[in-house]
């Protein structure tokens, strides 16, 4: 069904929301948008990012974190005592809303923080729709998954601590979601039956392939799809997004192919697991080890980029490398399949939930420079060969994963249920 077709008889009833995310808008972006183009609903955000631009039709409404930390709190109590504080913070900012006459006829928010801990408390009678993105696991998760970063005796004790988090926030929430199978079944099996599995959603409409999209990349000039472009975007060039393994790649990718540039997107601080200890940071540290055997012209380290910026560079790429040890699924792999990009992704559970082999992307064993190296000097030695994959990776994101079609009804049909008939989204 066209989306033009789609959106035309669905009507909307007021309905007061009250989003709350430490990071605005975190994985309400399309959710917030929607409901803003829509019109009629009373939209407040809570949260913590005062650095974020101000959204037409949603009230952004700061709140605090009410604890002190203590530098000599033990380990394992700290993560309690912080999710306890946010929690507080933004449970009493819910309370000053309902006392300046904002009282919410449902809770969408994040559990990671603790932020949701205490609404029940402040707003008894207001449902809370809970997002649970991760539960820390001692295997099967990125924690002792690299053998160049052993666990501790210490890490089974901290993880658990962690967890304090979700176990406590299952009871805190009428229902939650989880944006991918994986990703729920890292949570206990008590938590399955409070659960549904829906992906936040990917504008498909909108992230589509540009035969003719052009770039400029500094003293290169423009570059377009003719040039020999391969990419690497993480948030952050970090271990647990497999920077170690891509830039161990580099050296034989770019003997092999004289005319490749390779693209880097993103920021060298670390958003998963532990920074390095190395001076500069990890990024510098893979750069003494690599850096001899690397032509640095044809290495161009972008940032972070504007998000117009990321499309035009997965649109220019004859392939794309998305690496991730057994974590949460980037935006970024669906955003790139959807525009057609050929793939060339690691090996694990998360990425094979997306991705099959041969059909709509590549996978290779995270751990093996040589084998990501070889995969992609084959993408970019024969691009016709492997020209199937990107129109099927498109295909398959379009049917499992668009905002519109796939994700937004069933989300809409979990935030109705737990609404009065008088206050729902019809559709």
């Amino acid at each position: 069904m066209p989306v033009s077709s789609l959106m035309k008889p669905w009507g909307v009833e007021l309905m007061k929301i009250l989003f709350v995310h430490q990071n605005m808008p975190g994985q309400y972006r399309e959710m917030l948008d929607w409901l803003v183009a829509q019109g009629g609903h009373e939209l407040v955000f809570l949260t913590q990012r005062r650095n974020f631009p101000d959204m037409p039709g949603v009230r952004k409404y700061l709140y605090k974190s009410h604890h002190v930390p203590d530098k000599n709190a033990y380990g394992l109590s700290r993560v309690w005592e912080e999710a306890a504080g946010y929690g507080y913070g933004a449970a009493q900012a819910a309370l000053r809303l309902k006392n300046e006459g904002f009282l919410p006829d449902i809770i969408l928010g994040h559990t990671g923080w603790g932020e949701l801990l205490f609404m029940k408390q402040a707003l008894p009678d207001v449902p809370v729709l809970g997002f649970f993105e991760y539960y820390y696991m001692l295997s099967g998760g990125p924690v002792g998954f690299d053998p160049e970063d052993p666990i501790s005796e210490a890490t089974a004790y901290l993880l658990h601590a962690r967890n304090a988090v979700p176990n406590t926030n299952i009871h805190a929430v009428d229902a939650g979601l989880s944006p991918t199978r994986w990703q729920r079944d890292t949570f206990p099996e008590m938590f399955h039956d409070k659960l549904y599995v829906c992906h936040d959603g990917i504008r498909t409409d909108r992230l589509k392939p540009d035969p003719d999209v052009s770039l400029s990349l500094g003293r290169v000039g423009k570059i377009t799809r003719d040039d020999e472009i391969f990419t690497y975007l993480a948030r952050n060039m970090e271990r647990t997004r497999g920077f170690h393994t891509f830039m161990r790649a580099l050296p034989a990718i770019q003997k092999a192919r004289p005319n490749a540039r390779v693209l880097i997107v993103g920021g060298s601080g670390a958003s998963y697991g532990k920074a390095s200890q190395a001076e500069g940071g990890f990024r510098a540290e893979l750069e003494r080890e690599v850096g001899h055997l690397v032509d640095w012209d044809r290495v161009h380290f972008l940032g972070q980029v504007p998000y117009g910026d990321f499309q035009k560079i997965i649109q220019i790429s004859r392939c794309h490398i998305y690496l991730t040890m057994p974590f949460v699924l980037s935006w970024s792999l669906l955003e790139s399949m959807s525009m057609e990009a050929t793939i060339v992704a690691s090996d694990v559970p998360p990425v094979r939930e997306a991705v099959t082999h041969g059909e709509t992307g590549l996978l290779i064993d995270f751990h093996s420079p040589d084998a990501l190296s070889g995969q992609v000097i084959d993408v970019l030695s024969a691009p016709e060969s492997f020209a199937h994959l990107g129109p099927a990776a498109r295909k398959h994101v379009v049917a499992e994963y668009d905002f519109l079609t796939k994700c937004l009804p069933q989300h809409i049909e979990q935030i109705n249920a737990l609404v009065p008939e008088d206050r729902r989204i019809s559709m």
